[in-house]
């Protein structure tokens, strides 16, 4: 899906509201908040809850609005959907991940797979790693996509993971050999814990 940049004043606003986060005439940046594991660290004690808010009230047309734009756009809507656990975007995602196009937005994607947590989401990145693995000059999303499927795995009780780990197997050959898939994996672990404490749910 080709993206597009944020021209009018209702796209600008939309982008104010959510994924600037615009705050007693602050103006933050939530994305930033939101890449890697900065959302663990973050200071700011109305980060968490306005977050959540967010998550609740926005609407899936504000939603589908900031998927056509740009990776900070993207990567915010893909958080507050997976906060929000609304699977109803699992193929929109599944769509935008194995395409690629934008850096970034897809740790998102993968995030909202391990909140959505169902077999179809583990498929869904297995069907991503068997594509840009083998792709030694891709850095795109690989660690974030291994970290997301071990977690499914051992949530689902499944072993998808495995065979992309086993010596010689596509994660030793990809562009990504030097990392560690467990660290990964406890990055999730982490994020999904923080994403429960902040949603009241369990999973």
């Amino acid at each position: 899906m080709a993206f597009r940049m944020p021209d009018s004043p209702e796209d600008r606003a939309l982008i104010d509201r959510y994924v600037i986060w615009s705050r007693d005439h602050t103006r933050s940046r939530r994305y930033m908040s939101l890449l890697g594991t900065n959302a663990l660290r973050v200071t700011d004690d109305d980060f968490a809850p306005a977050l959540a808010d967010d998550a609740r009230r926005i609407t899936d047309a504000e939603l589908d609005a900031l998927l056509e734009f740009e990776w900070r756009a993207r990567l915010t809507a893909a958080w507050l959907i997976g906060l929000g656990e609304r699977t109803q975007f699992r193929r929109t995602f599944a769509d935008l991940l194995l395409e690629s196009e934008l850096c970034y937005a897809g740790q998102g994607y993968c995030f909202a797979f391990t909140r959505f947590g169902k077999p179809e989401d583990a498929d869904i990145l297995v069907a991503y790693l068997d594509r840009y693995l083998p792709r030694s000059d891709c850095h795109y999303d690989q660690d974030w996509a291994i970290g997301a499927l071990l977690h499914l795995d051992q949530k689902l009780g499944t072993e998808h993971a495995q065979r992309f780990l086993t010596s010689g197997g596509l994660w030793s050959r990809s562009a990504f050999a030097d990392r560690d898939p467990f660290t990964c994996q406890r990055a999730t672990e982490q994020l999904c814990a923080f994403a429960e404490r902040l949603m009241g749910t369990g999973h």
